[in-house]
């Protein structure tokens, strides 16, 4: 570097407000739960300590598409809560691998569950398929090769449209994702007759729902990017009027084709937006398996590399789009310490396809992990409350937990040998010290937080206020 250019360097280090080199700027964590699924929070991993993504545990089979307007290419399932119901929409079609034809036209169906675990599909008599009504058909037409719906949280939105939905049709020359509204979730129509984003490819689940956070729609979908499958994004107040679509960015990560994309705000900590892109592998005979990522903002995304749910998990997941995670995490009754999730097997493979559950961890999507012995010390960061919580596991090892000042010495009575250690598993678990667990006199001063972990996993921590007596 020559003189000139060292200076410069220099004087752009050393701008007003820009951090000191050595000194991570402070974070406003305020009371908010922050989750590992980046390093946003990470000062600095000692010993064996790594952020680890975690994969669904795998459960039964909860549908299994053998009616006759369903088959072994149904696709594209929504699953969302909806009070005390459980809703679920996915295109019923069929594929004869012989003939290599389609053997009856493409529908959008409906099954629904008060559990989660077992789902009925209602007779709606809405559509004819073959001479009946009787079946669970509840969209036939425009948009049925990937309606994909939502139950909308805008509280302005009419009761006439508290249920959206986005769907790609042709009409002529007239191309693109198409919205839909619905009273009841059951009842659908068009709310416009010309698309409302045409900039993509379409065929795969492009979906949409109202992030409460900024006040507006938001939509991902699919298109190519450089000859490769890839996922855009666009944003709009009234569900009619986009934004020019975007592509996603991925600092660090290969180009992969993704295909699905399944985003979604975590509802635990809604600022963060959870996905599980389907990557697809045209060079192994167009096999997928879908993958994680989390986004900050909704345009860039930390992806992870490994698959969280294998083409080896069970069964049938091996073959050509065999593996793919639906648009759906939900808390089951009964299990308040677990989420499901659903992900599809056995396409093409015979006469139907499975839709099977599978669970996380509550927070459980990555961890910092220590199989030994590690440390995790935070940035600095402000908080608002008086206790901290953690949701950690080490039912053989155990946690500690030491607050620092800025520059990373220990406080008195928050040292690491004044933390009760913490053994066993729990979501949300109140750290003590010597003199208990009242850290208010520390809130909105910058400190930092040193883990001392030993065969233990740290998931997510949040600081709270103690609740009040009567």
């Amino acid at each position: 570097m020559n003189h000139a250019l060292r200076i410069v360097a220099l004087v752009v280090c050393w701008l007003p407000g820009a951090a000191a080199p050595g000194n991570d700027p402070v974070v406003d964590l305020g009371a908010r739960r922050e989750l590992f699924v980046d390093d946003f929070l990470i000062g600095e991993l000692r010993g064996d300590a790594r952020r680890t993504l975690q994969k669904p545990t795998p459960h039964e089979v909860v549908l299994v598409t053998d009616r006759p307007w369903e088959g072994n290419t149904s696709a594209y399932y929504t699953i969302f809560q909806d009070a005390d119901l459980y809703r679920m929409y996915y295109r019923g079609s069929h594929y004869d691998e012989k003939t290599r034809r389609e053997t009856h036209r493409e529908v959008t169906c409906y099954a629904e569950s008060r559990d989660g675990l077992r789902w009925t599909r209602p007779d709606l008599g809405l559509f004819e398929f073959e001479g009946s009504k009787q079946n669970n058909i509840v969209w036939d037409g425009l948009g049925t090769h990937n309606f994909t719906p939502f139950r909308d949280a805008n509280p302005a939105a009419p009761p006439e449209a508290r249920y959206k939905a986005l769907a790609y049709g042709e009409r002529g020359s007239r191309r693109g994702l198409y919205a839909f509204q619905s009273a009841d979730g059951i009842h659908w129509k068009l709310l416009r007759d010309e698309p409302v984003i045409t900039l993509g490819a379409f065929d795969s689940q492009n979906l949409a729902f109202w992030d409460a956070l900024r006040g507006e729609y938001v939509d991902f979908h699919r298109h190519f990017r450089d000859g490769v499958r890839d996922i855009m994004t666009c944003r709009s107040k009234d569900f009619l009027h986009w934004t020019q679509p975007v592509f996603l960015d991925y600092p660090g990560a290969p180009r992969e084709h993704l295909y699905t994309n399944a985003v979604r705000p975590y509802e635990r900590a809604p600022h963060l937006w959870i996905g599980f892109p389907t990557r697809f592998h045209p060079e192994r005979g167009e096999q997928v398996e879908p993958i994680f990522m989390s986004s900050r903002d909704g345009r860039t995304f930390h992806r992870f590399s490994e698959a969280v749910i294998p083409v080896t998990a069970p069964q049938d997941r091996i073959g050509n789009r065999s593996n793919y995670m639906t648009w759906g995490l939900v808390r089951l009754p009964g299990n308040p310490t677990e989420y499901s999730v659903y992900a599809t097997e056995a396409y093409y493979r015979g006469p139907s396809s499975r839709v099977r559950r599978f669970t996380y961890r509550i927070d459980g999507f990555v961890s910092v992990r220590a199989a030994t012995q590690g440390e995790l010390v935070t940035k600095p960061l402000r908080f608002d409350g008086d206790r901290l919580v953690i949701n950690y596991a080490a039912p053989q090892g155990r946690v500690r937990v030491e607050i620092q000042d800025a520059g990373g010495k220990p406080l008195d009575g928050f040292r690491a040998t004044d933390c009760a250690p913490l053994r066993g598993d729990a979501i949300d678990q109140v750290v003590a010290w010597s003199a208990g667990p009242e850290v208010g006199r520390l809130a909105g001063k910058p400190v930092r937080l040193r883990f001392e972990m030993e065969n233990a996993q740290l998931y997510s921590l949040c600081f709270s206020r103690a609740a009040k007596g009567p």
